[in-house]
């Protein structure tokens, strides 16, 4: 066997001895361990210099289909969307659905929100590209969970069709109503878990984009993922350093043709 396919498949396993860190070599303990505080529980933004939307109640929208069976059932990728935009409640509850937070401790050192992620430490940020959402200006956004806000990152010309070059010329990525953009913040979860936190926070990324699919799917509207970009224009898109947060994962959505979900 190859000797990296090797290795990509002992990272997949983690790491064997996270759990018996050498308490001599401070270089094989969590940060946690040392006693170091716990990073923010949401990227830092300039709040008196920032724009924020209001999202709506979540639990306003109605759903066309409730039963878990038939979402899971009938969930398939859908790469055509209608022209309509979606209702701005509909991306209120999408964004409750995969990152809304339930509970926040007093030490503020984890939270507990829709989705389950490894000790609770749900290192990811989400970023929108919107095209067509009611009441929202068209632009790039970034989902403040600890407020359920959005934070206005501002538009440009160009958005188009950087996301159209990054995603491999995919137009249904591009002229999608909203594409979801998760980027990692990996510090959140080497904080706690060292070398054994990038195996979790690969599979927490798998919970959100699910979550996502079976919103979607409750709505009435349809989602693809989307796990092939060029990961260096990805991470300029947002405006991330590529270090400390770097995209991982994407997904877009939309109502299906002839749709007249709401």
């Amino acid at each position: 066997m190859p000797r990296r396919l090797n290795e990509l498949r002992e990272f997949m396993k983690g790491y064997p001895n996270a759990y018996a860190e050498d308490r001599n070599n401070p270089e094989a303990q969590s940060d946690e361990r040392k006693g170091l505080p716990s990073p923010p529980l949401q990227k830092p933004y300039d709040e008196r210099a920032s724009v924020l939307i209001d999202l709506p109640d979540p639990g306003e929208v109605c759903l066309t289909q409730e039963n878990i069976r038939d979402l899971i059932r009938q969930r398939r990728s859908l790469r055509a969307y209608a022209d309509s935009a979606i209702p701005l409640k509909g991306l209120s509850y999408l964004l409750w659905a995969t990152q809304g937070v339930h509970a926040i401790p007093k030490h503020r050192t984890w939270s507990l929100r829709s989705v389950p992620s490894a000790g609770a430490r749900h290192p990811y940020e989400t970023y929108l590209h919107v095209s067509r959402v009611s009441d929202l200006t068209p632009g790039l956004y970034r989902y403040l969970p600890l407020s359920h806000q959005l934070l206005s990152l501002g538009t440009r010309e160009s958005l188009r069709e950087e996301l159209f070059v990054l995603t491999d010329r995919e137009d249904f990525v591009a002229d999608a109503p909203v594409t979801f953009i998760w980027s990692c913040i990996p510090y959140r979860g080497e904080w706690r878990y060292h070398t054994m936190s990038h195996k979790s926070m690969l599979i927490d990324a798998g919970h959100i984009c699910q979550n996502l699919a079976l919103a979607a799917e409750s709505m009435g509207y349809g989602s693809c993922a989307i796990g092939g970009y060029w990961q260096e224009g990805a991470d300029r898109f947002i405006g991330a350093d590529g270090q400390d947060e770097y995209v991982v994962y994407m997904a877009s959505v939309g109502k299906r043709l002839g749709s007249e979900a709401d």
